[in-house]
């Protein structure tokens, strides 16, 4: 891996965790900018490298460093909101994945792409803020329902207003990026 890439994995991974203390603590889970760091970092680094510097800010935190909304350290993989972490690489994974093989990139693709990782984070998170309060902290009462209500609904809106923020901003950036030769086209 070139210098170059190792420094931008790690400076996504440092924007990503930077994003979890600008926040808005609504309930259990709190509002950031982290979705919007993750989904640059899988336009502009692709899925493998996007991937990588996900896994590095997980990585920083579970080793005890309180780089996470609510702090840090091995046992944060009990907190209710772990799985929007980890939901934040399949994220950027699979932005980085749809973006690397646009041959031509447009508004509509961009924010396809960008839409498809913000709902994968969810798909992630979600139902892992409901193992956690049902099984691990016992609460009988809560259901997948109460998660979406809790864990989703407040969420949505202005994470997709979000997604039309990185997707105008990338419609500037990754066009001259892939010209200048920093980004390629991967052919399927």
């Amino acid at each position: 891996m070139k210098t170059r890439d190792m420094t931008l994995i790690a400076l996504f991974a440092a924007l990503t965790a930077i994003g979890a203390f600008l926040k808005i603590q609504v309930g259990m889970v709190p509002f950031t900018f982290q979705f919007f760091f993750c989904a640059f970092a899988g336009v502009f680094l692709g899925a493998r490298k996007g991937f990588y510097s996900q896994l590095l800010y997980l990585g920083i935190g579970l080793i005890g460093i309180p780089i996470f909304a609510n702090g840090g350290g091995p046992t944060y993989i009990f907190q209710p909101t772990f799985g929007y972490l980890i939901g934040f690489a399949a994220c950027a994974t699979l932005i980085g994945f749809l973006t690397e093989r646009m041959k031509s990139v447009t508004f509509i693709k961009l924010l396809t792409a960008v839409f498809a990782g913000m709902l994968m984070m969810y798909v992630v998170g979600v139902p892992y803020l409901y193992m956690i309060v049902k099984l691990y902290m016992g609460n009988a009462a809560y259901t997948m329902k109460t998660a979406i209500v809790g864990g989703f609904l407040p969420y949505i809106g202005p994470d997709i207003v979000w997604c039309f923020i990185v997707t105008s901003v990338s419609m500037l950036v990754l066009p001259r990026l892939r010209k200048a030769g920093y980004i390629s086209v991967i052919d399927n």
